[in-house]
């Protein structure tokens, strides 16, 4: 039998283990915050969130309305890191603020894609026509992508300044002949008739989300709280994979989707597990890097760099889990 004596101390023991941890934590690791948007390859870290898996102590989620303001909060200190896309990195990193990768979201593998009106049944048959397309970086990058694969030019099309916002209004009125856009835009598009003549499945590992770093935050003081980011991101990934439905029914209401058309919201999307990062961002020759390289060297072209980013300290594996099977 136990004593009432063994028992007092025995909680006694597990109450100052306890704050012991806690205590540990505080003094040896610092916490950090994260600039995302809602956007659904970024919805699982929420997710993590909602179900504990994230300790909001270690880990705080910074909503954004758009990338400019994640870069604005990146560059003033005001976040460790950010949810973003890797063209934005490179432009980030052009105007001279160190970002380093350390995981990624998502891979668009079909979600974004160029549409075009029936009868417009190949890339050439676009020349001289009106073609509507997002101003942002990813909008130029299939642009420029699609353009080389048709053997066309801009000069030989008519750009339309279309936000993908605007898109399916220009769309029903006959303002434009094709439009690059992306998911949902671009299968609501392709249910009224419009045909996929290119997608990012035929750029792959080109239009890729990731989470990026300040390199003055990749410290021993801050890898805790990273590390534990990652796992949580992970655990909520395999529970999407294992359980979609109950996924789908937590997760729609912060991306303000119906359930039952949340999971079409993925829909394009390749979404890496802990073992496919590790294999896109470990080792001297990161299989990420020909991507990238390449990536910077179309952004340069179009103008969306000044030059080739050289890619130094850009990625940073040393983060994720190891444990995976």
């Amino acid at each position: 039998m136990v004593s009432r004596r063994q028992c007092v101390v025995f909680f006694v023991c597990v109450t100052l283990a306890a704050l012991l941890s806690v205590w540990a934590w505080r003094a040896d690791d610092k916490p950090i915050a994260i600039a995302t948007r809602i956007w659904p390859g970024y919805e699982l870290m929420y997710l993590a969130r909602s179900e504990g898996w994230l300790a909001t102590e270690q880990v705080r989620l910074v909503e954004m309305s758009s990338g400019q303001e994640s870069l604005k909060a990146l560059t003033e200190g005001k976040v460790d890191g950010a949810a973003m896309t890797l063209d934005e990195v490179l432009q980030a990193r052009a105007s001279g603020l160190p970002l380093s990768v350390v995981m990624i979201f998502a891979i668009s593998a079909g979600a974004d894609m160029l549409v075009a009106r029936p009868g417009i049944t190949s890339l050439a048959d676009l020349k001289g026509r009106r073609i509507g397309f997002d101003p942002g970086s990813v909008g130029q990058i299939m642009l420029v992508e699609f353009l080389r694969a048709a053997n066309l030019t801009k000069e030989d099309v008519t750009l339309v300044t279309l936000p993908i916002t605007q898109q399916r209004k220009a769309w029903s009125r006959d303002l434009v002949d094709a439009v690059v856009t992306f998911e949902p835009v671009g299968t609501q598009l392709l249910e009224q008739g419009a045909l996929n003549l290119f997608d990012s499945r035929q750029i792959p590992n080109t239009i890729v989300d990731v989470l990026a770093m300040r390199n003055d935050r990749l410290d021993r003081s801050h890898a805790g709280a990273i590390r534990h980011l990652l796992a949580a991101h992970f655990r909520a990934l395999e529970h999407l994979k294992r359980n979609p439905q109950d996924a789908a029914y937590r997760m729609a209401p912060h991306l303000g989707l119906p359930v039952e058309d949340f999971l079409s919201a993925f829909k394009g999307l390749m979404l890496p597990d802990a073992a496919h990062n590790y294999r896109m961002l470990a080792g001297t020759s990161p299989e990420l890097l020909p991507s990238v390289r390449k990536l910077s060297a179309i952004m340069a072209k179009s103008g969306l760099l000044k030059q080739d980013d050289p890619l130094t300290n850009l990625i940073r594996a040393d983060f994720l889990p190891t444990d995976f099977h």
